[in-house]
C-alpha cells in the first residue's frame, strides 16, 4: 500500500520503557501534543477506532480549533479509547520512521498507559480481567465449572459483575472449558523429520489462555491437522500468559513477568530447531512484537521471536515446501471470514484467506476490519455499546456474501473478535450463521473427527 510521505515500510523503534523519563508526565504530554497536532492536520485514521474521533471532535470543539486548546486533563479521553490494535502505525500512517516525524502514535499511548498505572489510577476491577491465569485456574474443576458458567447467564448475576467488575451485563463472555487443553491433549506426537526441509518440521504449541481455559476445541483441531500432516508437535512444557491483557493495562512490570516465565521456556524449543505455533493472533503478536520491542538486547527474546508462527502462515509454508497435503474431500459452502487487527499487523499476508481457498466447493468473503472487540474493551460496561458500533460495518459486511446470498459459516481467527461478532450478528438481526475458528473449518474441509 502506497503510503503519502512516507514510501518506506514502518520501521518500529525499541520500547524505551526503564528509562526514567518514560514515566514522565510532563515529557509525555509534550510528546502527545506534538502526536496530536501532527494527527489533527491529517485525520487519515479517523476511522479506525475512538481514539481518533475523540481528539478531531476536542479540538474542533476547543477555543483555538488547534490541539493548543485542548486540555492537558482531556488527553486521557483519548488515550482510553486506544485498546493497542497498532493498525495506525501499521496500515494507515504515513509520518511512521524512517519518516522525519517519528510517529508512533499506540506506543505513545502505551506510554501514557503505563503512567497511569504507576500512578495507581488503573481499577482493581480493570486489574482482574486482566488476569486471565487467574480466571482459568477455575477451568476443568468439576461441579465448579458448570456453576459458574451458570450463574454467567443469570441476569442476576451479570448484573452483580457489571456492578462490580464494570462488564457490561450484555456483553458475551466465554465459558469456562470443562477440561483444559492442556490436560486433555496428546502431549507429543512423533514421527522422523526429514532432513533438508525448508519449513521447521516440527512444532511447538504455545496454547495460550483462551485456548487452554476456555476453547480447547481450537487447539485439538490444529493437532488435528498437524497429525494428518504428519508434522510432529509437542505442547510447550509450561506456559503462562503472553502479558497481552496487561499490555493493555500500561502493567509492564507484569508483561515483563510473564516474559520471564515464558522466554526460557520457549527458547529451548527455537533453539531445538521447532516452529512455535500459537492459535490466538494477539498472543503470537506478543512474542513476534511487542516483548521484543521491549527487550530488544534479550538474545531469547529474539531467538523466539523469528520462531513465532501463526498457524495459518505455518500451513502456507508448508504447501510452498510440498509438504502439505491439499486433499479436501469436504466442501464448506459460503464463509464470511473477518482479518483482526493483530492477524493484519504480523505481515506475514493473508495466509488464513489464502488457505481457506485451496478448500474445493468452497466461497470466501473476506473483510479486512476491525471488529470492534480489542480484549477486554468489547466487555466493559464503559465501551461495550461503543465496540459494537466500531463493528457494525464488520458485521453487516459479513452478513451477505458477494452475490447476496447469506454465508454458512462466519470465521475470525481471534476467537474473541468471532464471538462479538456473532453477537453483532444476534443483535442485529442478520441472521445466525455457523461460528466457526477457520483451524475448525480446516478440520472439518480434511473430514477429520
Amino acid at each position: 500500500m502506497a503510503r503519502e510521505g512516507n514510501l518506506e515500510a514502518p520501521t518500529r523503534h525499541a520500547l524505551d520503557w526503564k528509562n526514567p523519563d518514560f514515566y514522565d508526565e510532563e515529557k509525555c504530554f509534550t510528546e502527545l501534543e506534538r502526536i496530536f497536532d501532527i494527527c489533527h492536520g491529517c485525520r487519515r485514521c479517523v476511522s479506525l477506532c475512538g481514539s481518533f474521533p475523540t481528539l478531531f471532535d476536542l479540538v474542533d470543539e476547543s477555543s483555538t480549533l488547534e490541539v493548543d486548546g485542548v486540555a492537558k486533563a482531556d488527553y486521557w479521553k483519548v488515550v482510553d479509547q486506544c485498546y493497542m490494535c497498532d493498525l495506525c502505525y501499521m496500515t494507515k500512517c504515513p509520518y511512521t520512521p524512517p519518516h522525519e516525524w517519528n510517529l508512533d502514535f499506540p506506543h505513545t499511548m502505551l506510554r501514557a498507559k503505563a503512567i497511569k498505572f504507576k500512578k495507581g489510577e488503573v481499577k482493581a476491577s480493570e486489574k482482574f480481567l486482566a488476569s486471565t491465569d487467574v480466571h482459568g485456574s477455575f477451568a476443568g474443576i468439576p461441579i465448579v465449572v458448570q456453576v459458574a458458567n451458570a450463574v454467567n447467564k443469570t441476569q442476576a448475576a451479570r448484573g452483580v459483575m457489571e456492578n462490580l467488575l464494570g462488564v457490561d451485563k450484555n456483553a458475551w463472555l466465554p465459558e469456562l472449558a470443562t477440561r483444559k487443553f492442556r490436560s486433555s491433549a496428546p502431549e507429543a506426537r512423533s514421527t522422523d523429520v526429514k532432513d533438508g526441509e525448508k519449513t521447521p518440521g516440527k512444532v511447538a504449541i504455545f496454547a495460550t489462555c483462551y485456548v487452554n481455559y476456555n476453547e480447547p476445541g481450537i487447539g485439538h483441531d490444529l493437532l488435528k491437522i498437524l497429525d494428518h500432516n504428519h508434522i510432529p508437535y509437542v505442547l510447550v512444557e509450561k506456559e503462562k500468559c503472553c502479558g497481552m491483557p496487561k499490555l493493555e493495562l500500561g502493567d509492564l512490570a507484569s508483561v515483563e513477568k510473564s516474559k520471564n516465565a515464558n522466554i526460557p521456556v520457549l527458547a529451548k524449543y527455537a533453539k531445538d530447531g521447532f516452529a512455535i505455533l500459537s492459535a490466538v493472533p494477539s498472543c503470537t503478536l506478543m512474542f513476534k512484537q511487542e516483548i521484543p520491542l521491549m527487550f530488544p538486547d534479550d538474545a531469547d527474546v529474539q531467538r523466539v521471536k523469528e520462531a513465532m508462527w501463526d498457524p495459518f502462515e505455518y500451513l502456507s509454508a508448508r504447501k510452498r515446501d510440498g509438504l502439505l497435503k491439499t486433499e479436501f474431500p469436504q466442501p464448506l459452502g459460503k464463509i464470511s471470514y473477518q482479518i483482526p487487527c493483530h492477524g493484519r499487523v504480523q505481515n506475514i499476508g493473508r495466509k488464513t484467506e489464502e488457505v481457506l481457498k485451496w478448500i474445493p466447493g468452497t466461497e470466501l468473503n473476506t473483510i479486512e476490519r476491525c471488529s470492534g472487540h480489542a480484549g477486554t474493551f468489547g466487555v466493559k460496561k464503559a465501551y461495550h455499546q461503543q465496540a459494537m458500533k466500531i463493528g457494525k460495518p464488520v458485521f453487516k459486511a459479513m452478513a451477505a456474501m458477494k452475490d447476496g446470498s447469506k454465508p454458512d459459516f462466519i470465521s475470525s481467527d481471534c476467537p474473541l473478535g468471532g464471538h462479538h461478532i456473532a453477537q453483532g450478528f444476534e443483535v442485529n438481526g442478520l441472521g445466525a450463521p455457523e461460528l466457526n475458528h477457520p483451524l475448525t473449518l480446516v478440520r472439518k474441509a480434511y473430514a477429520l473427527k
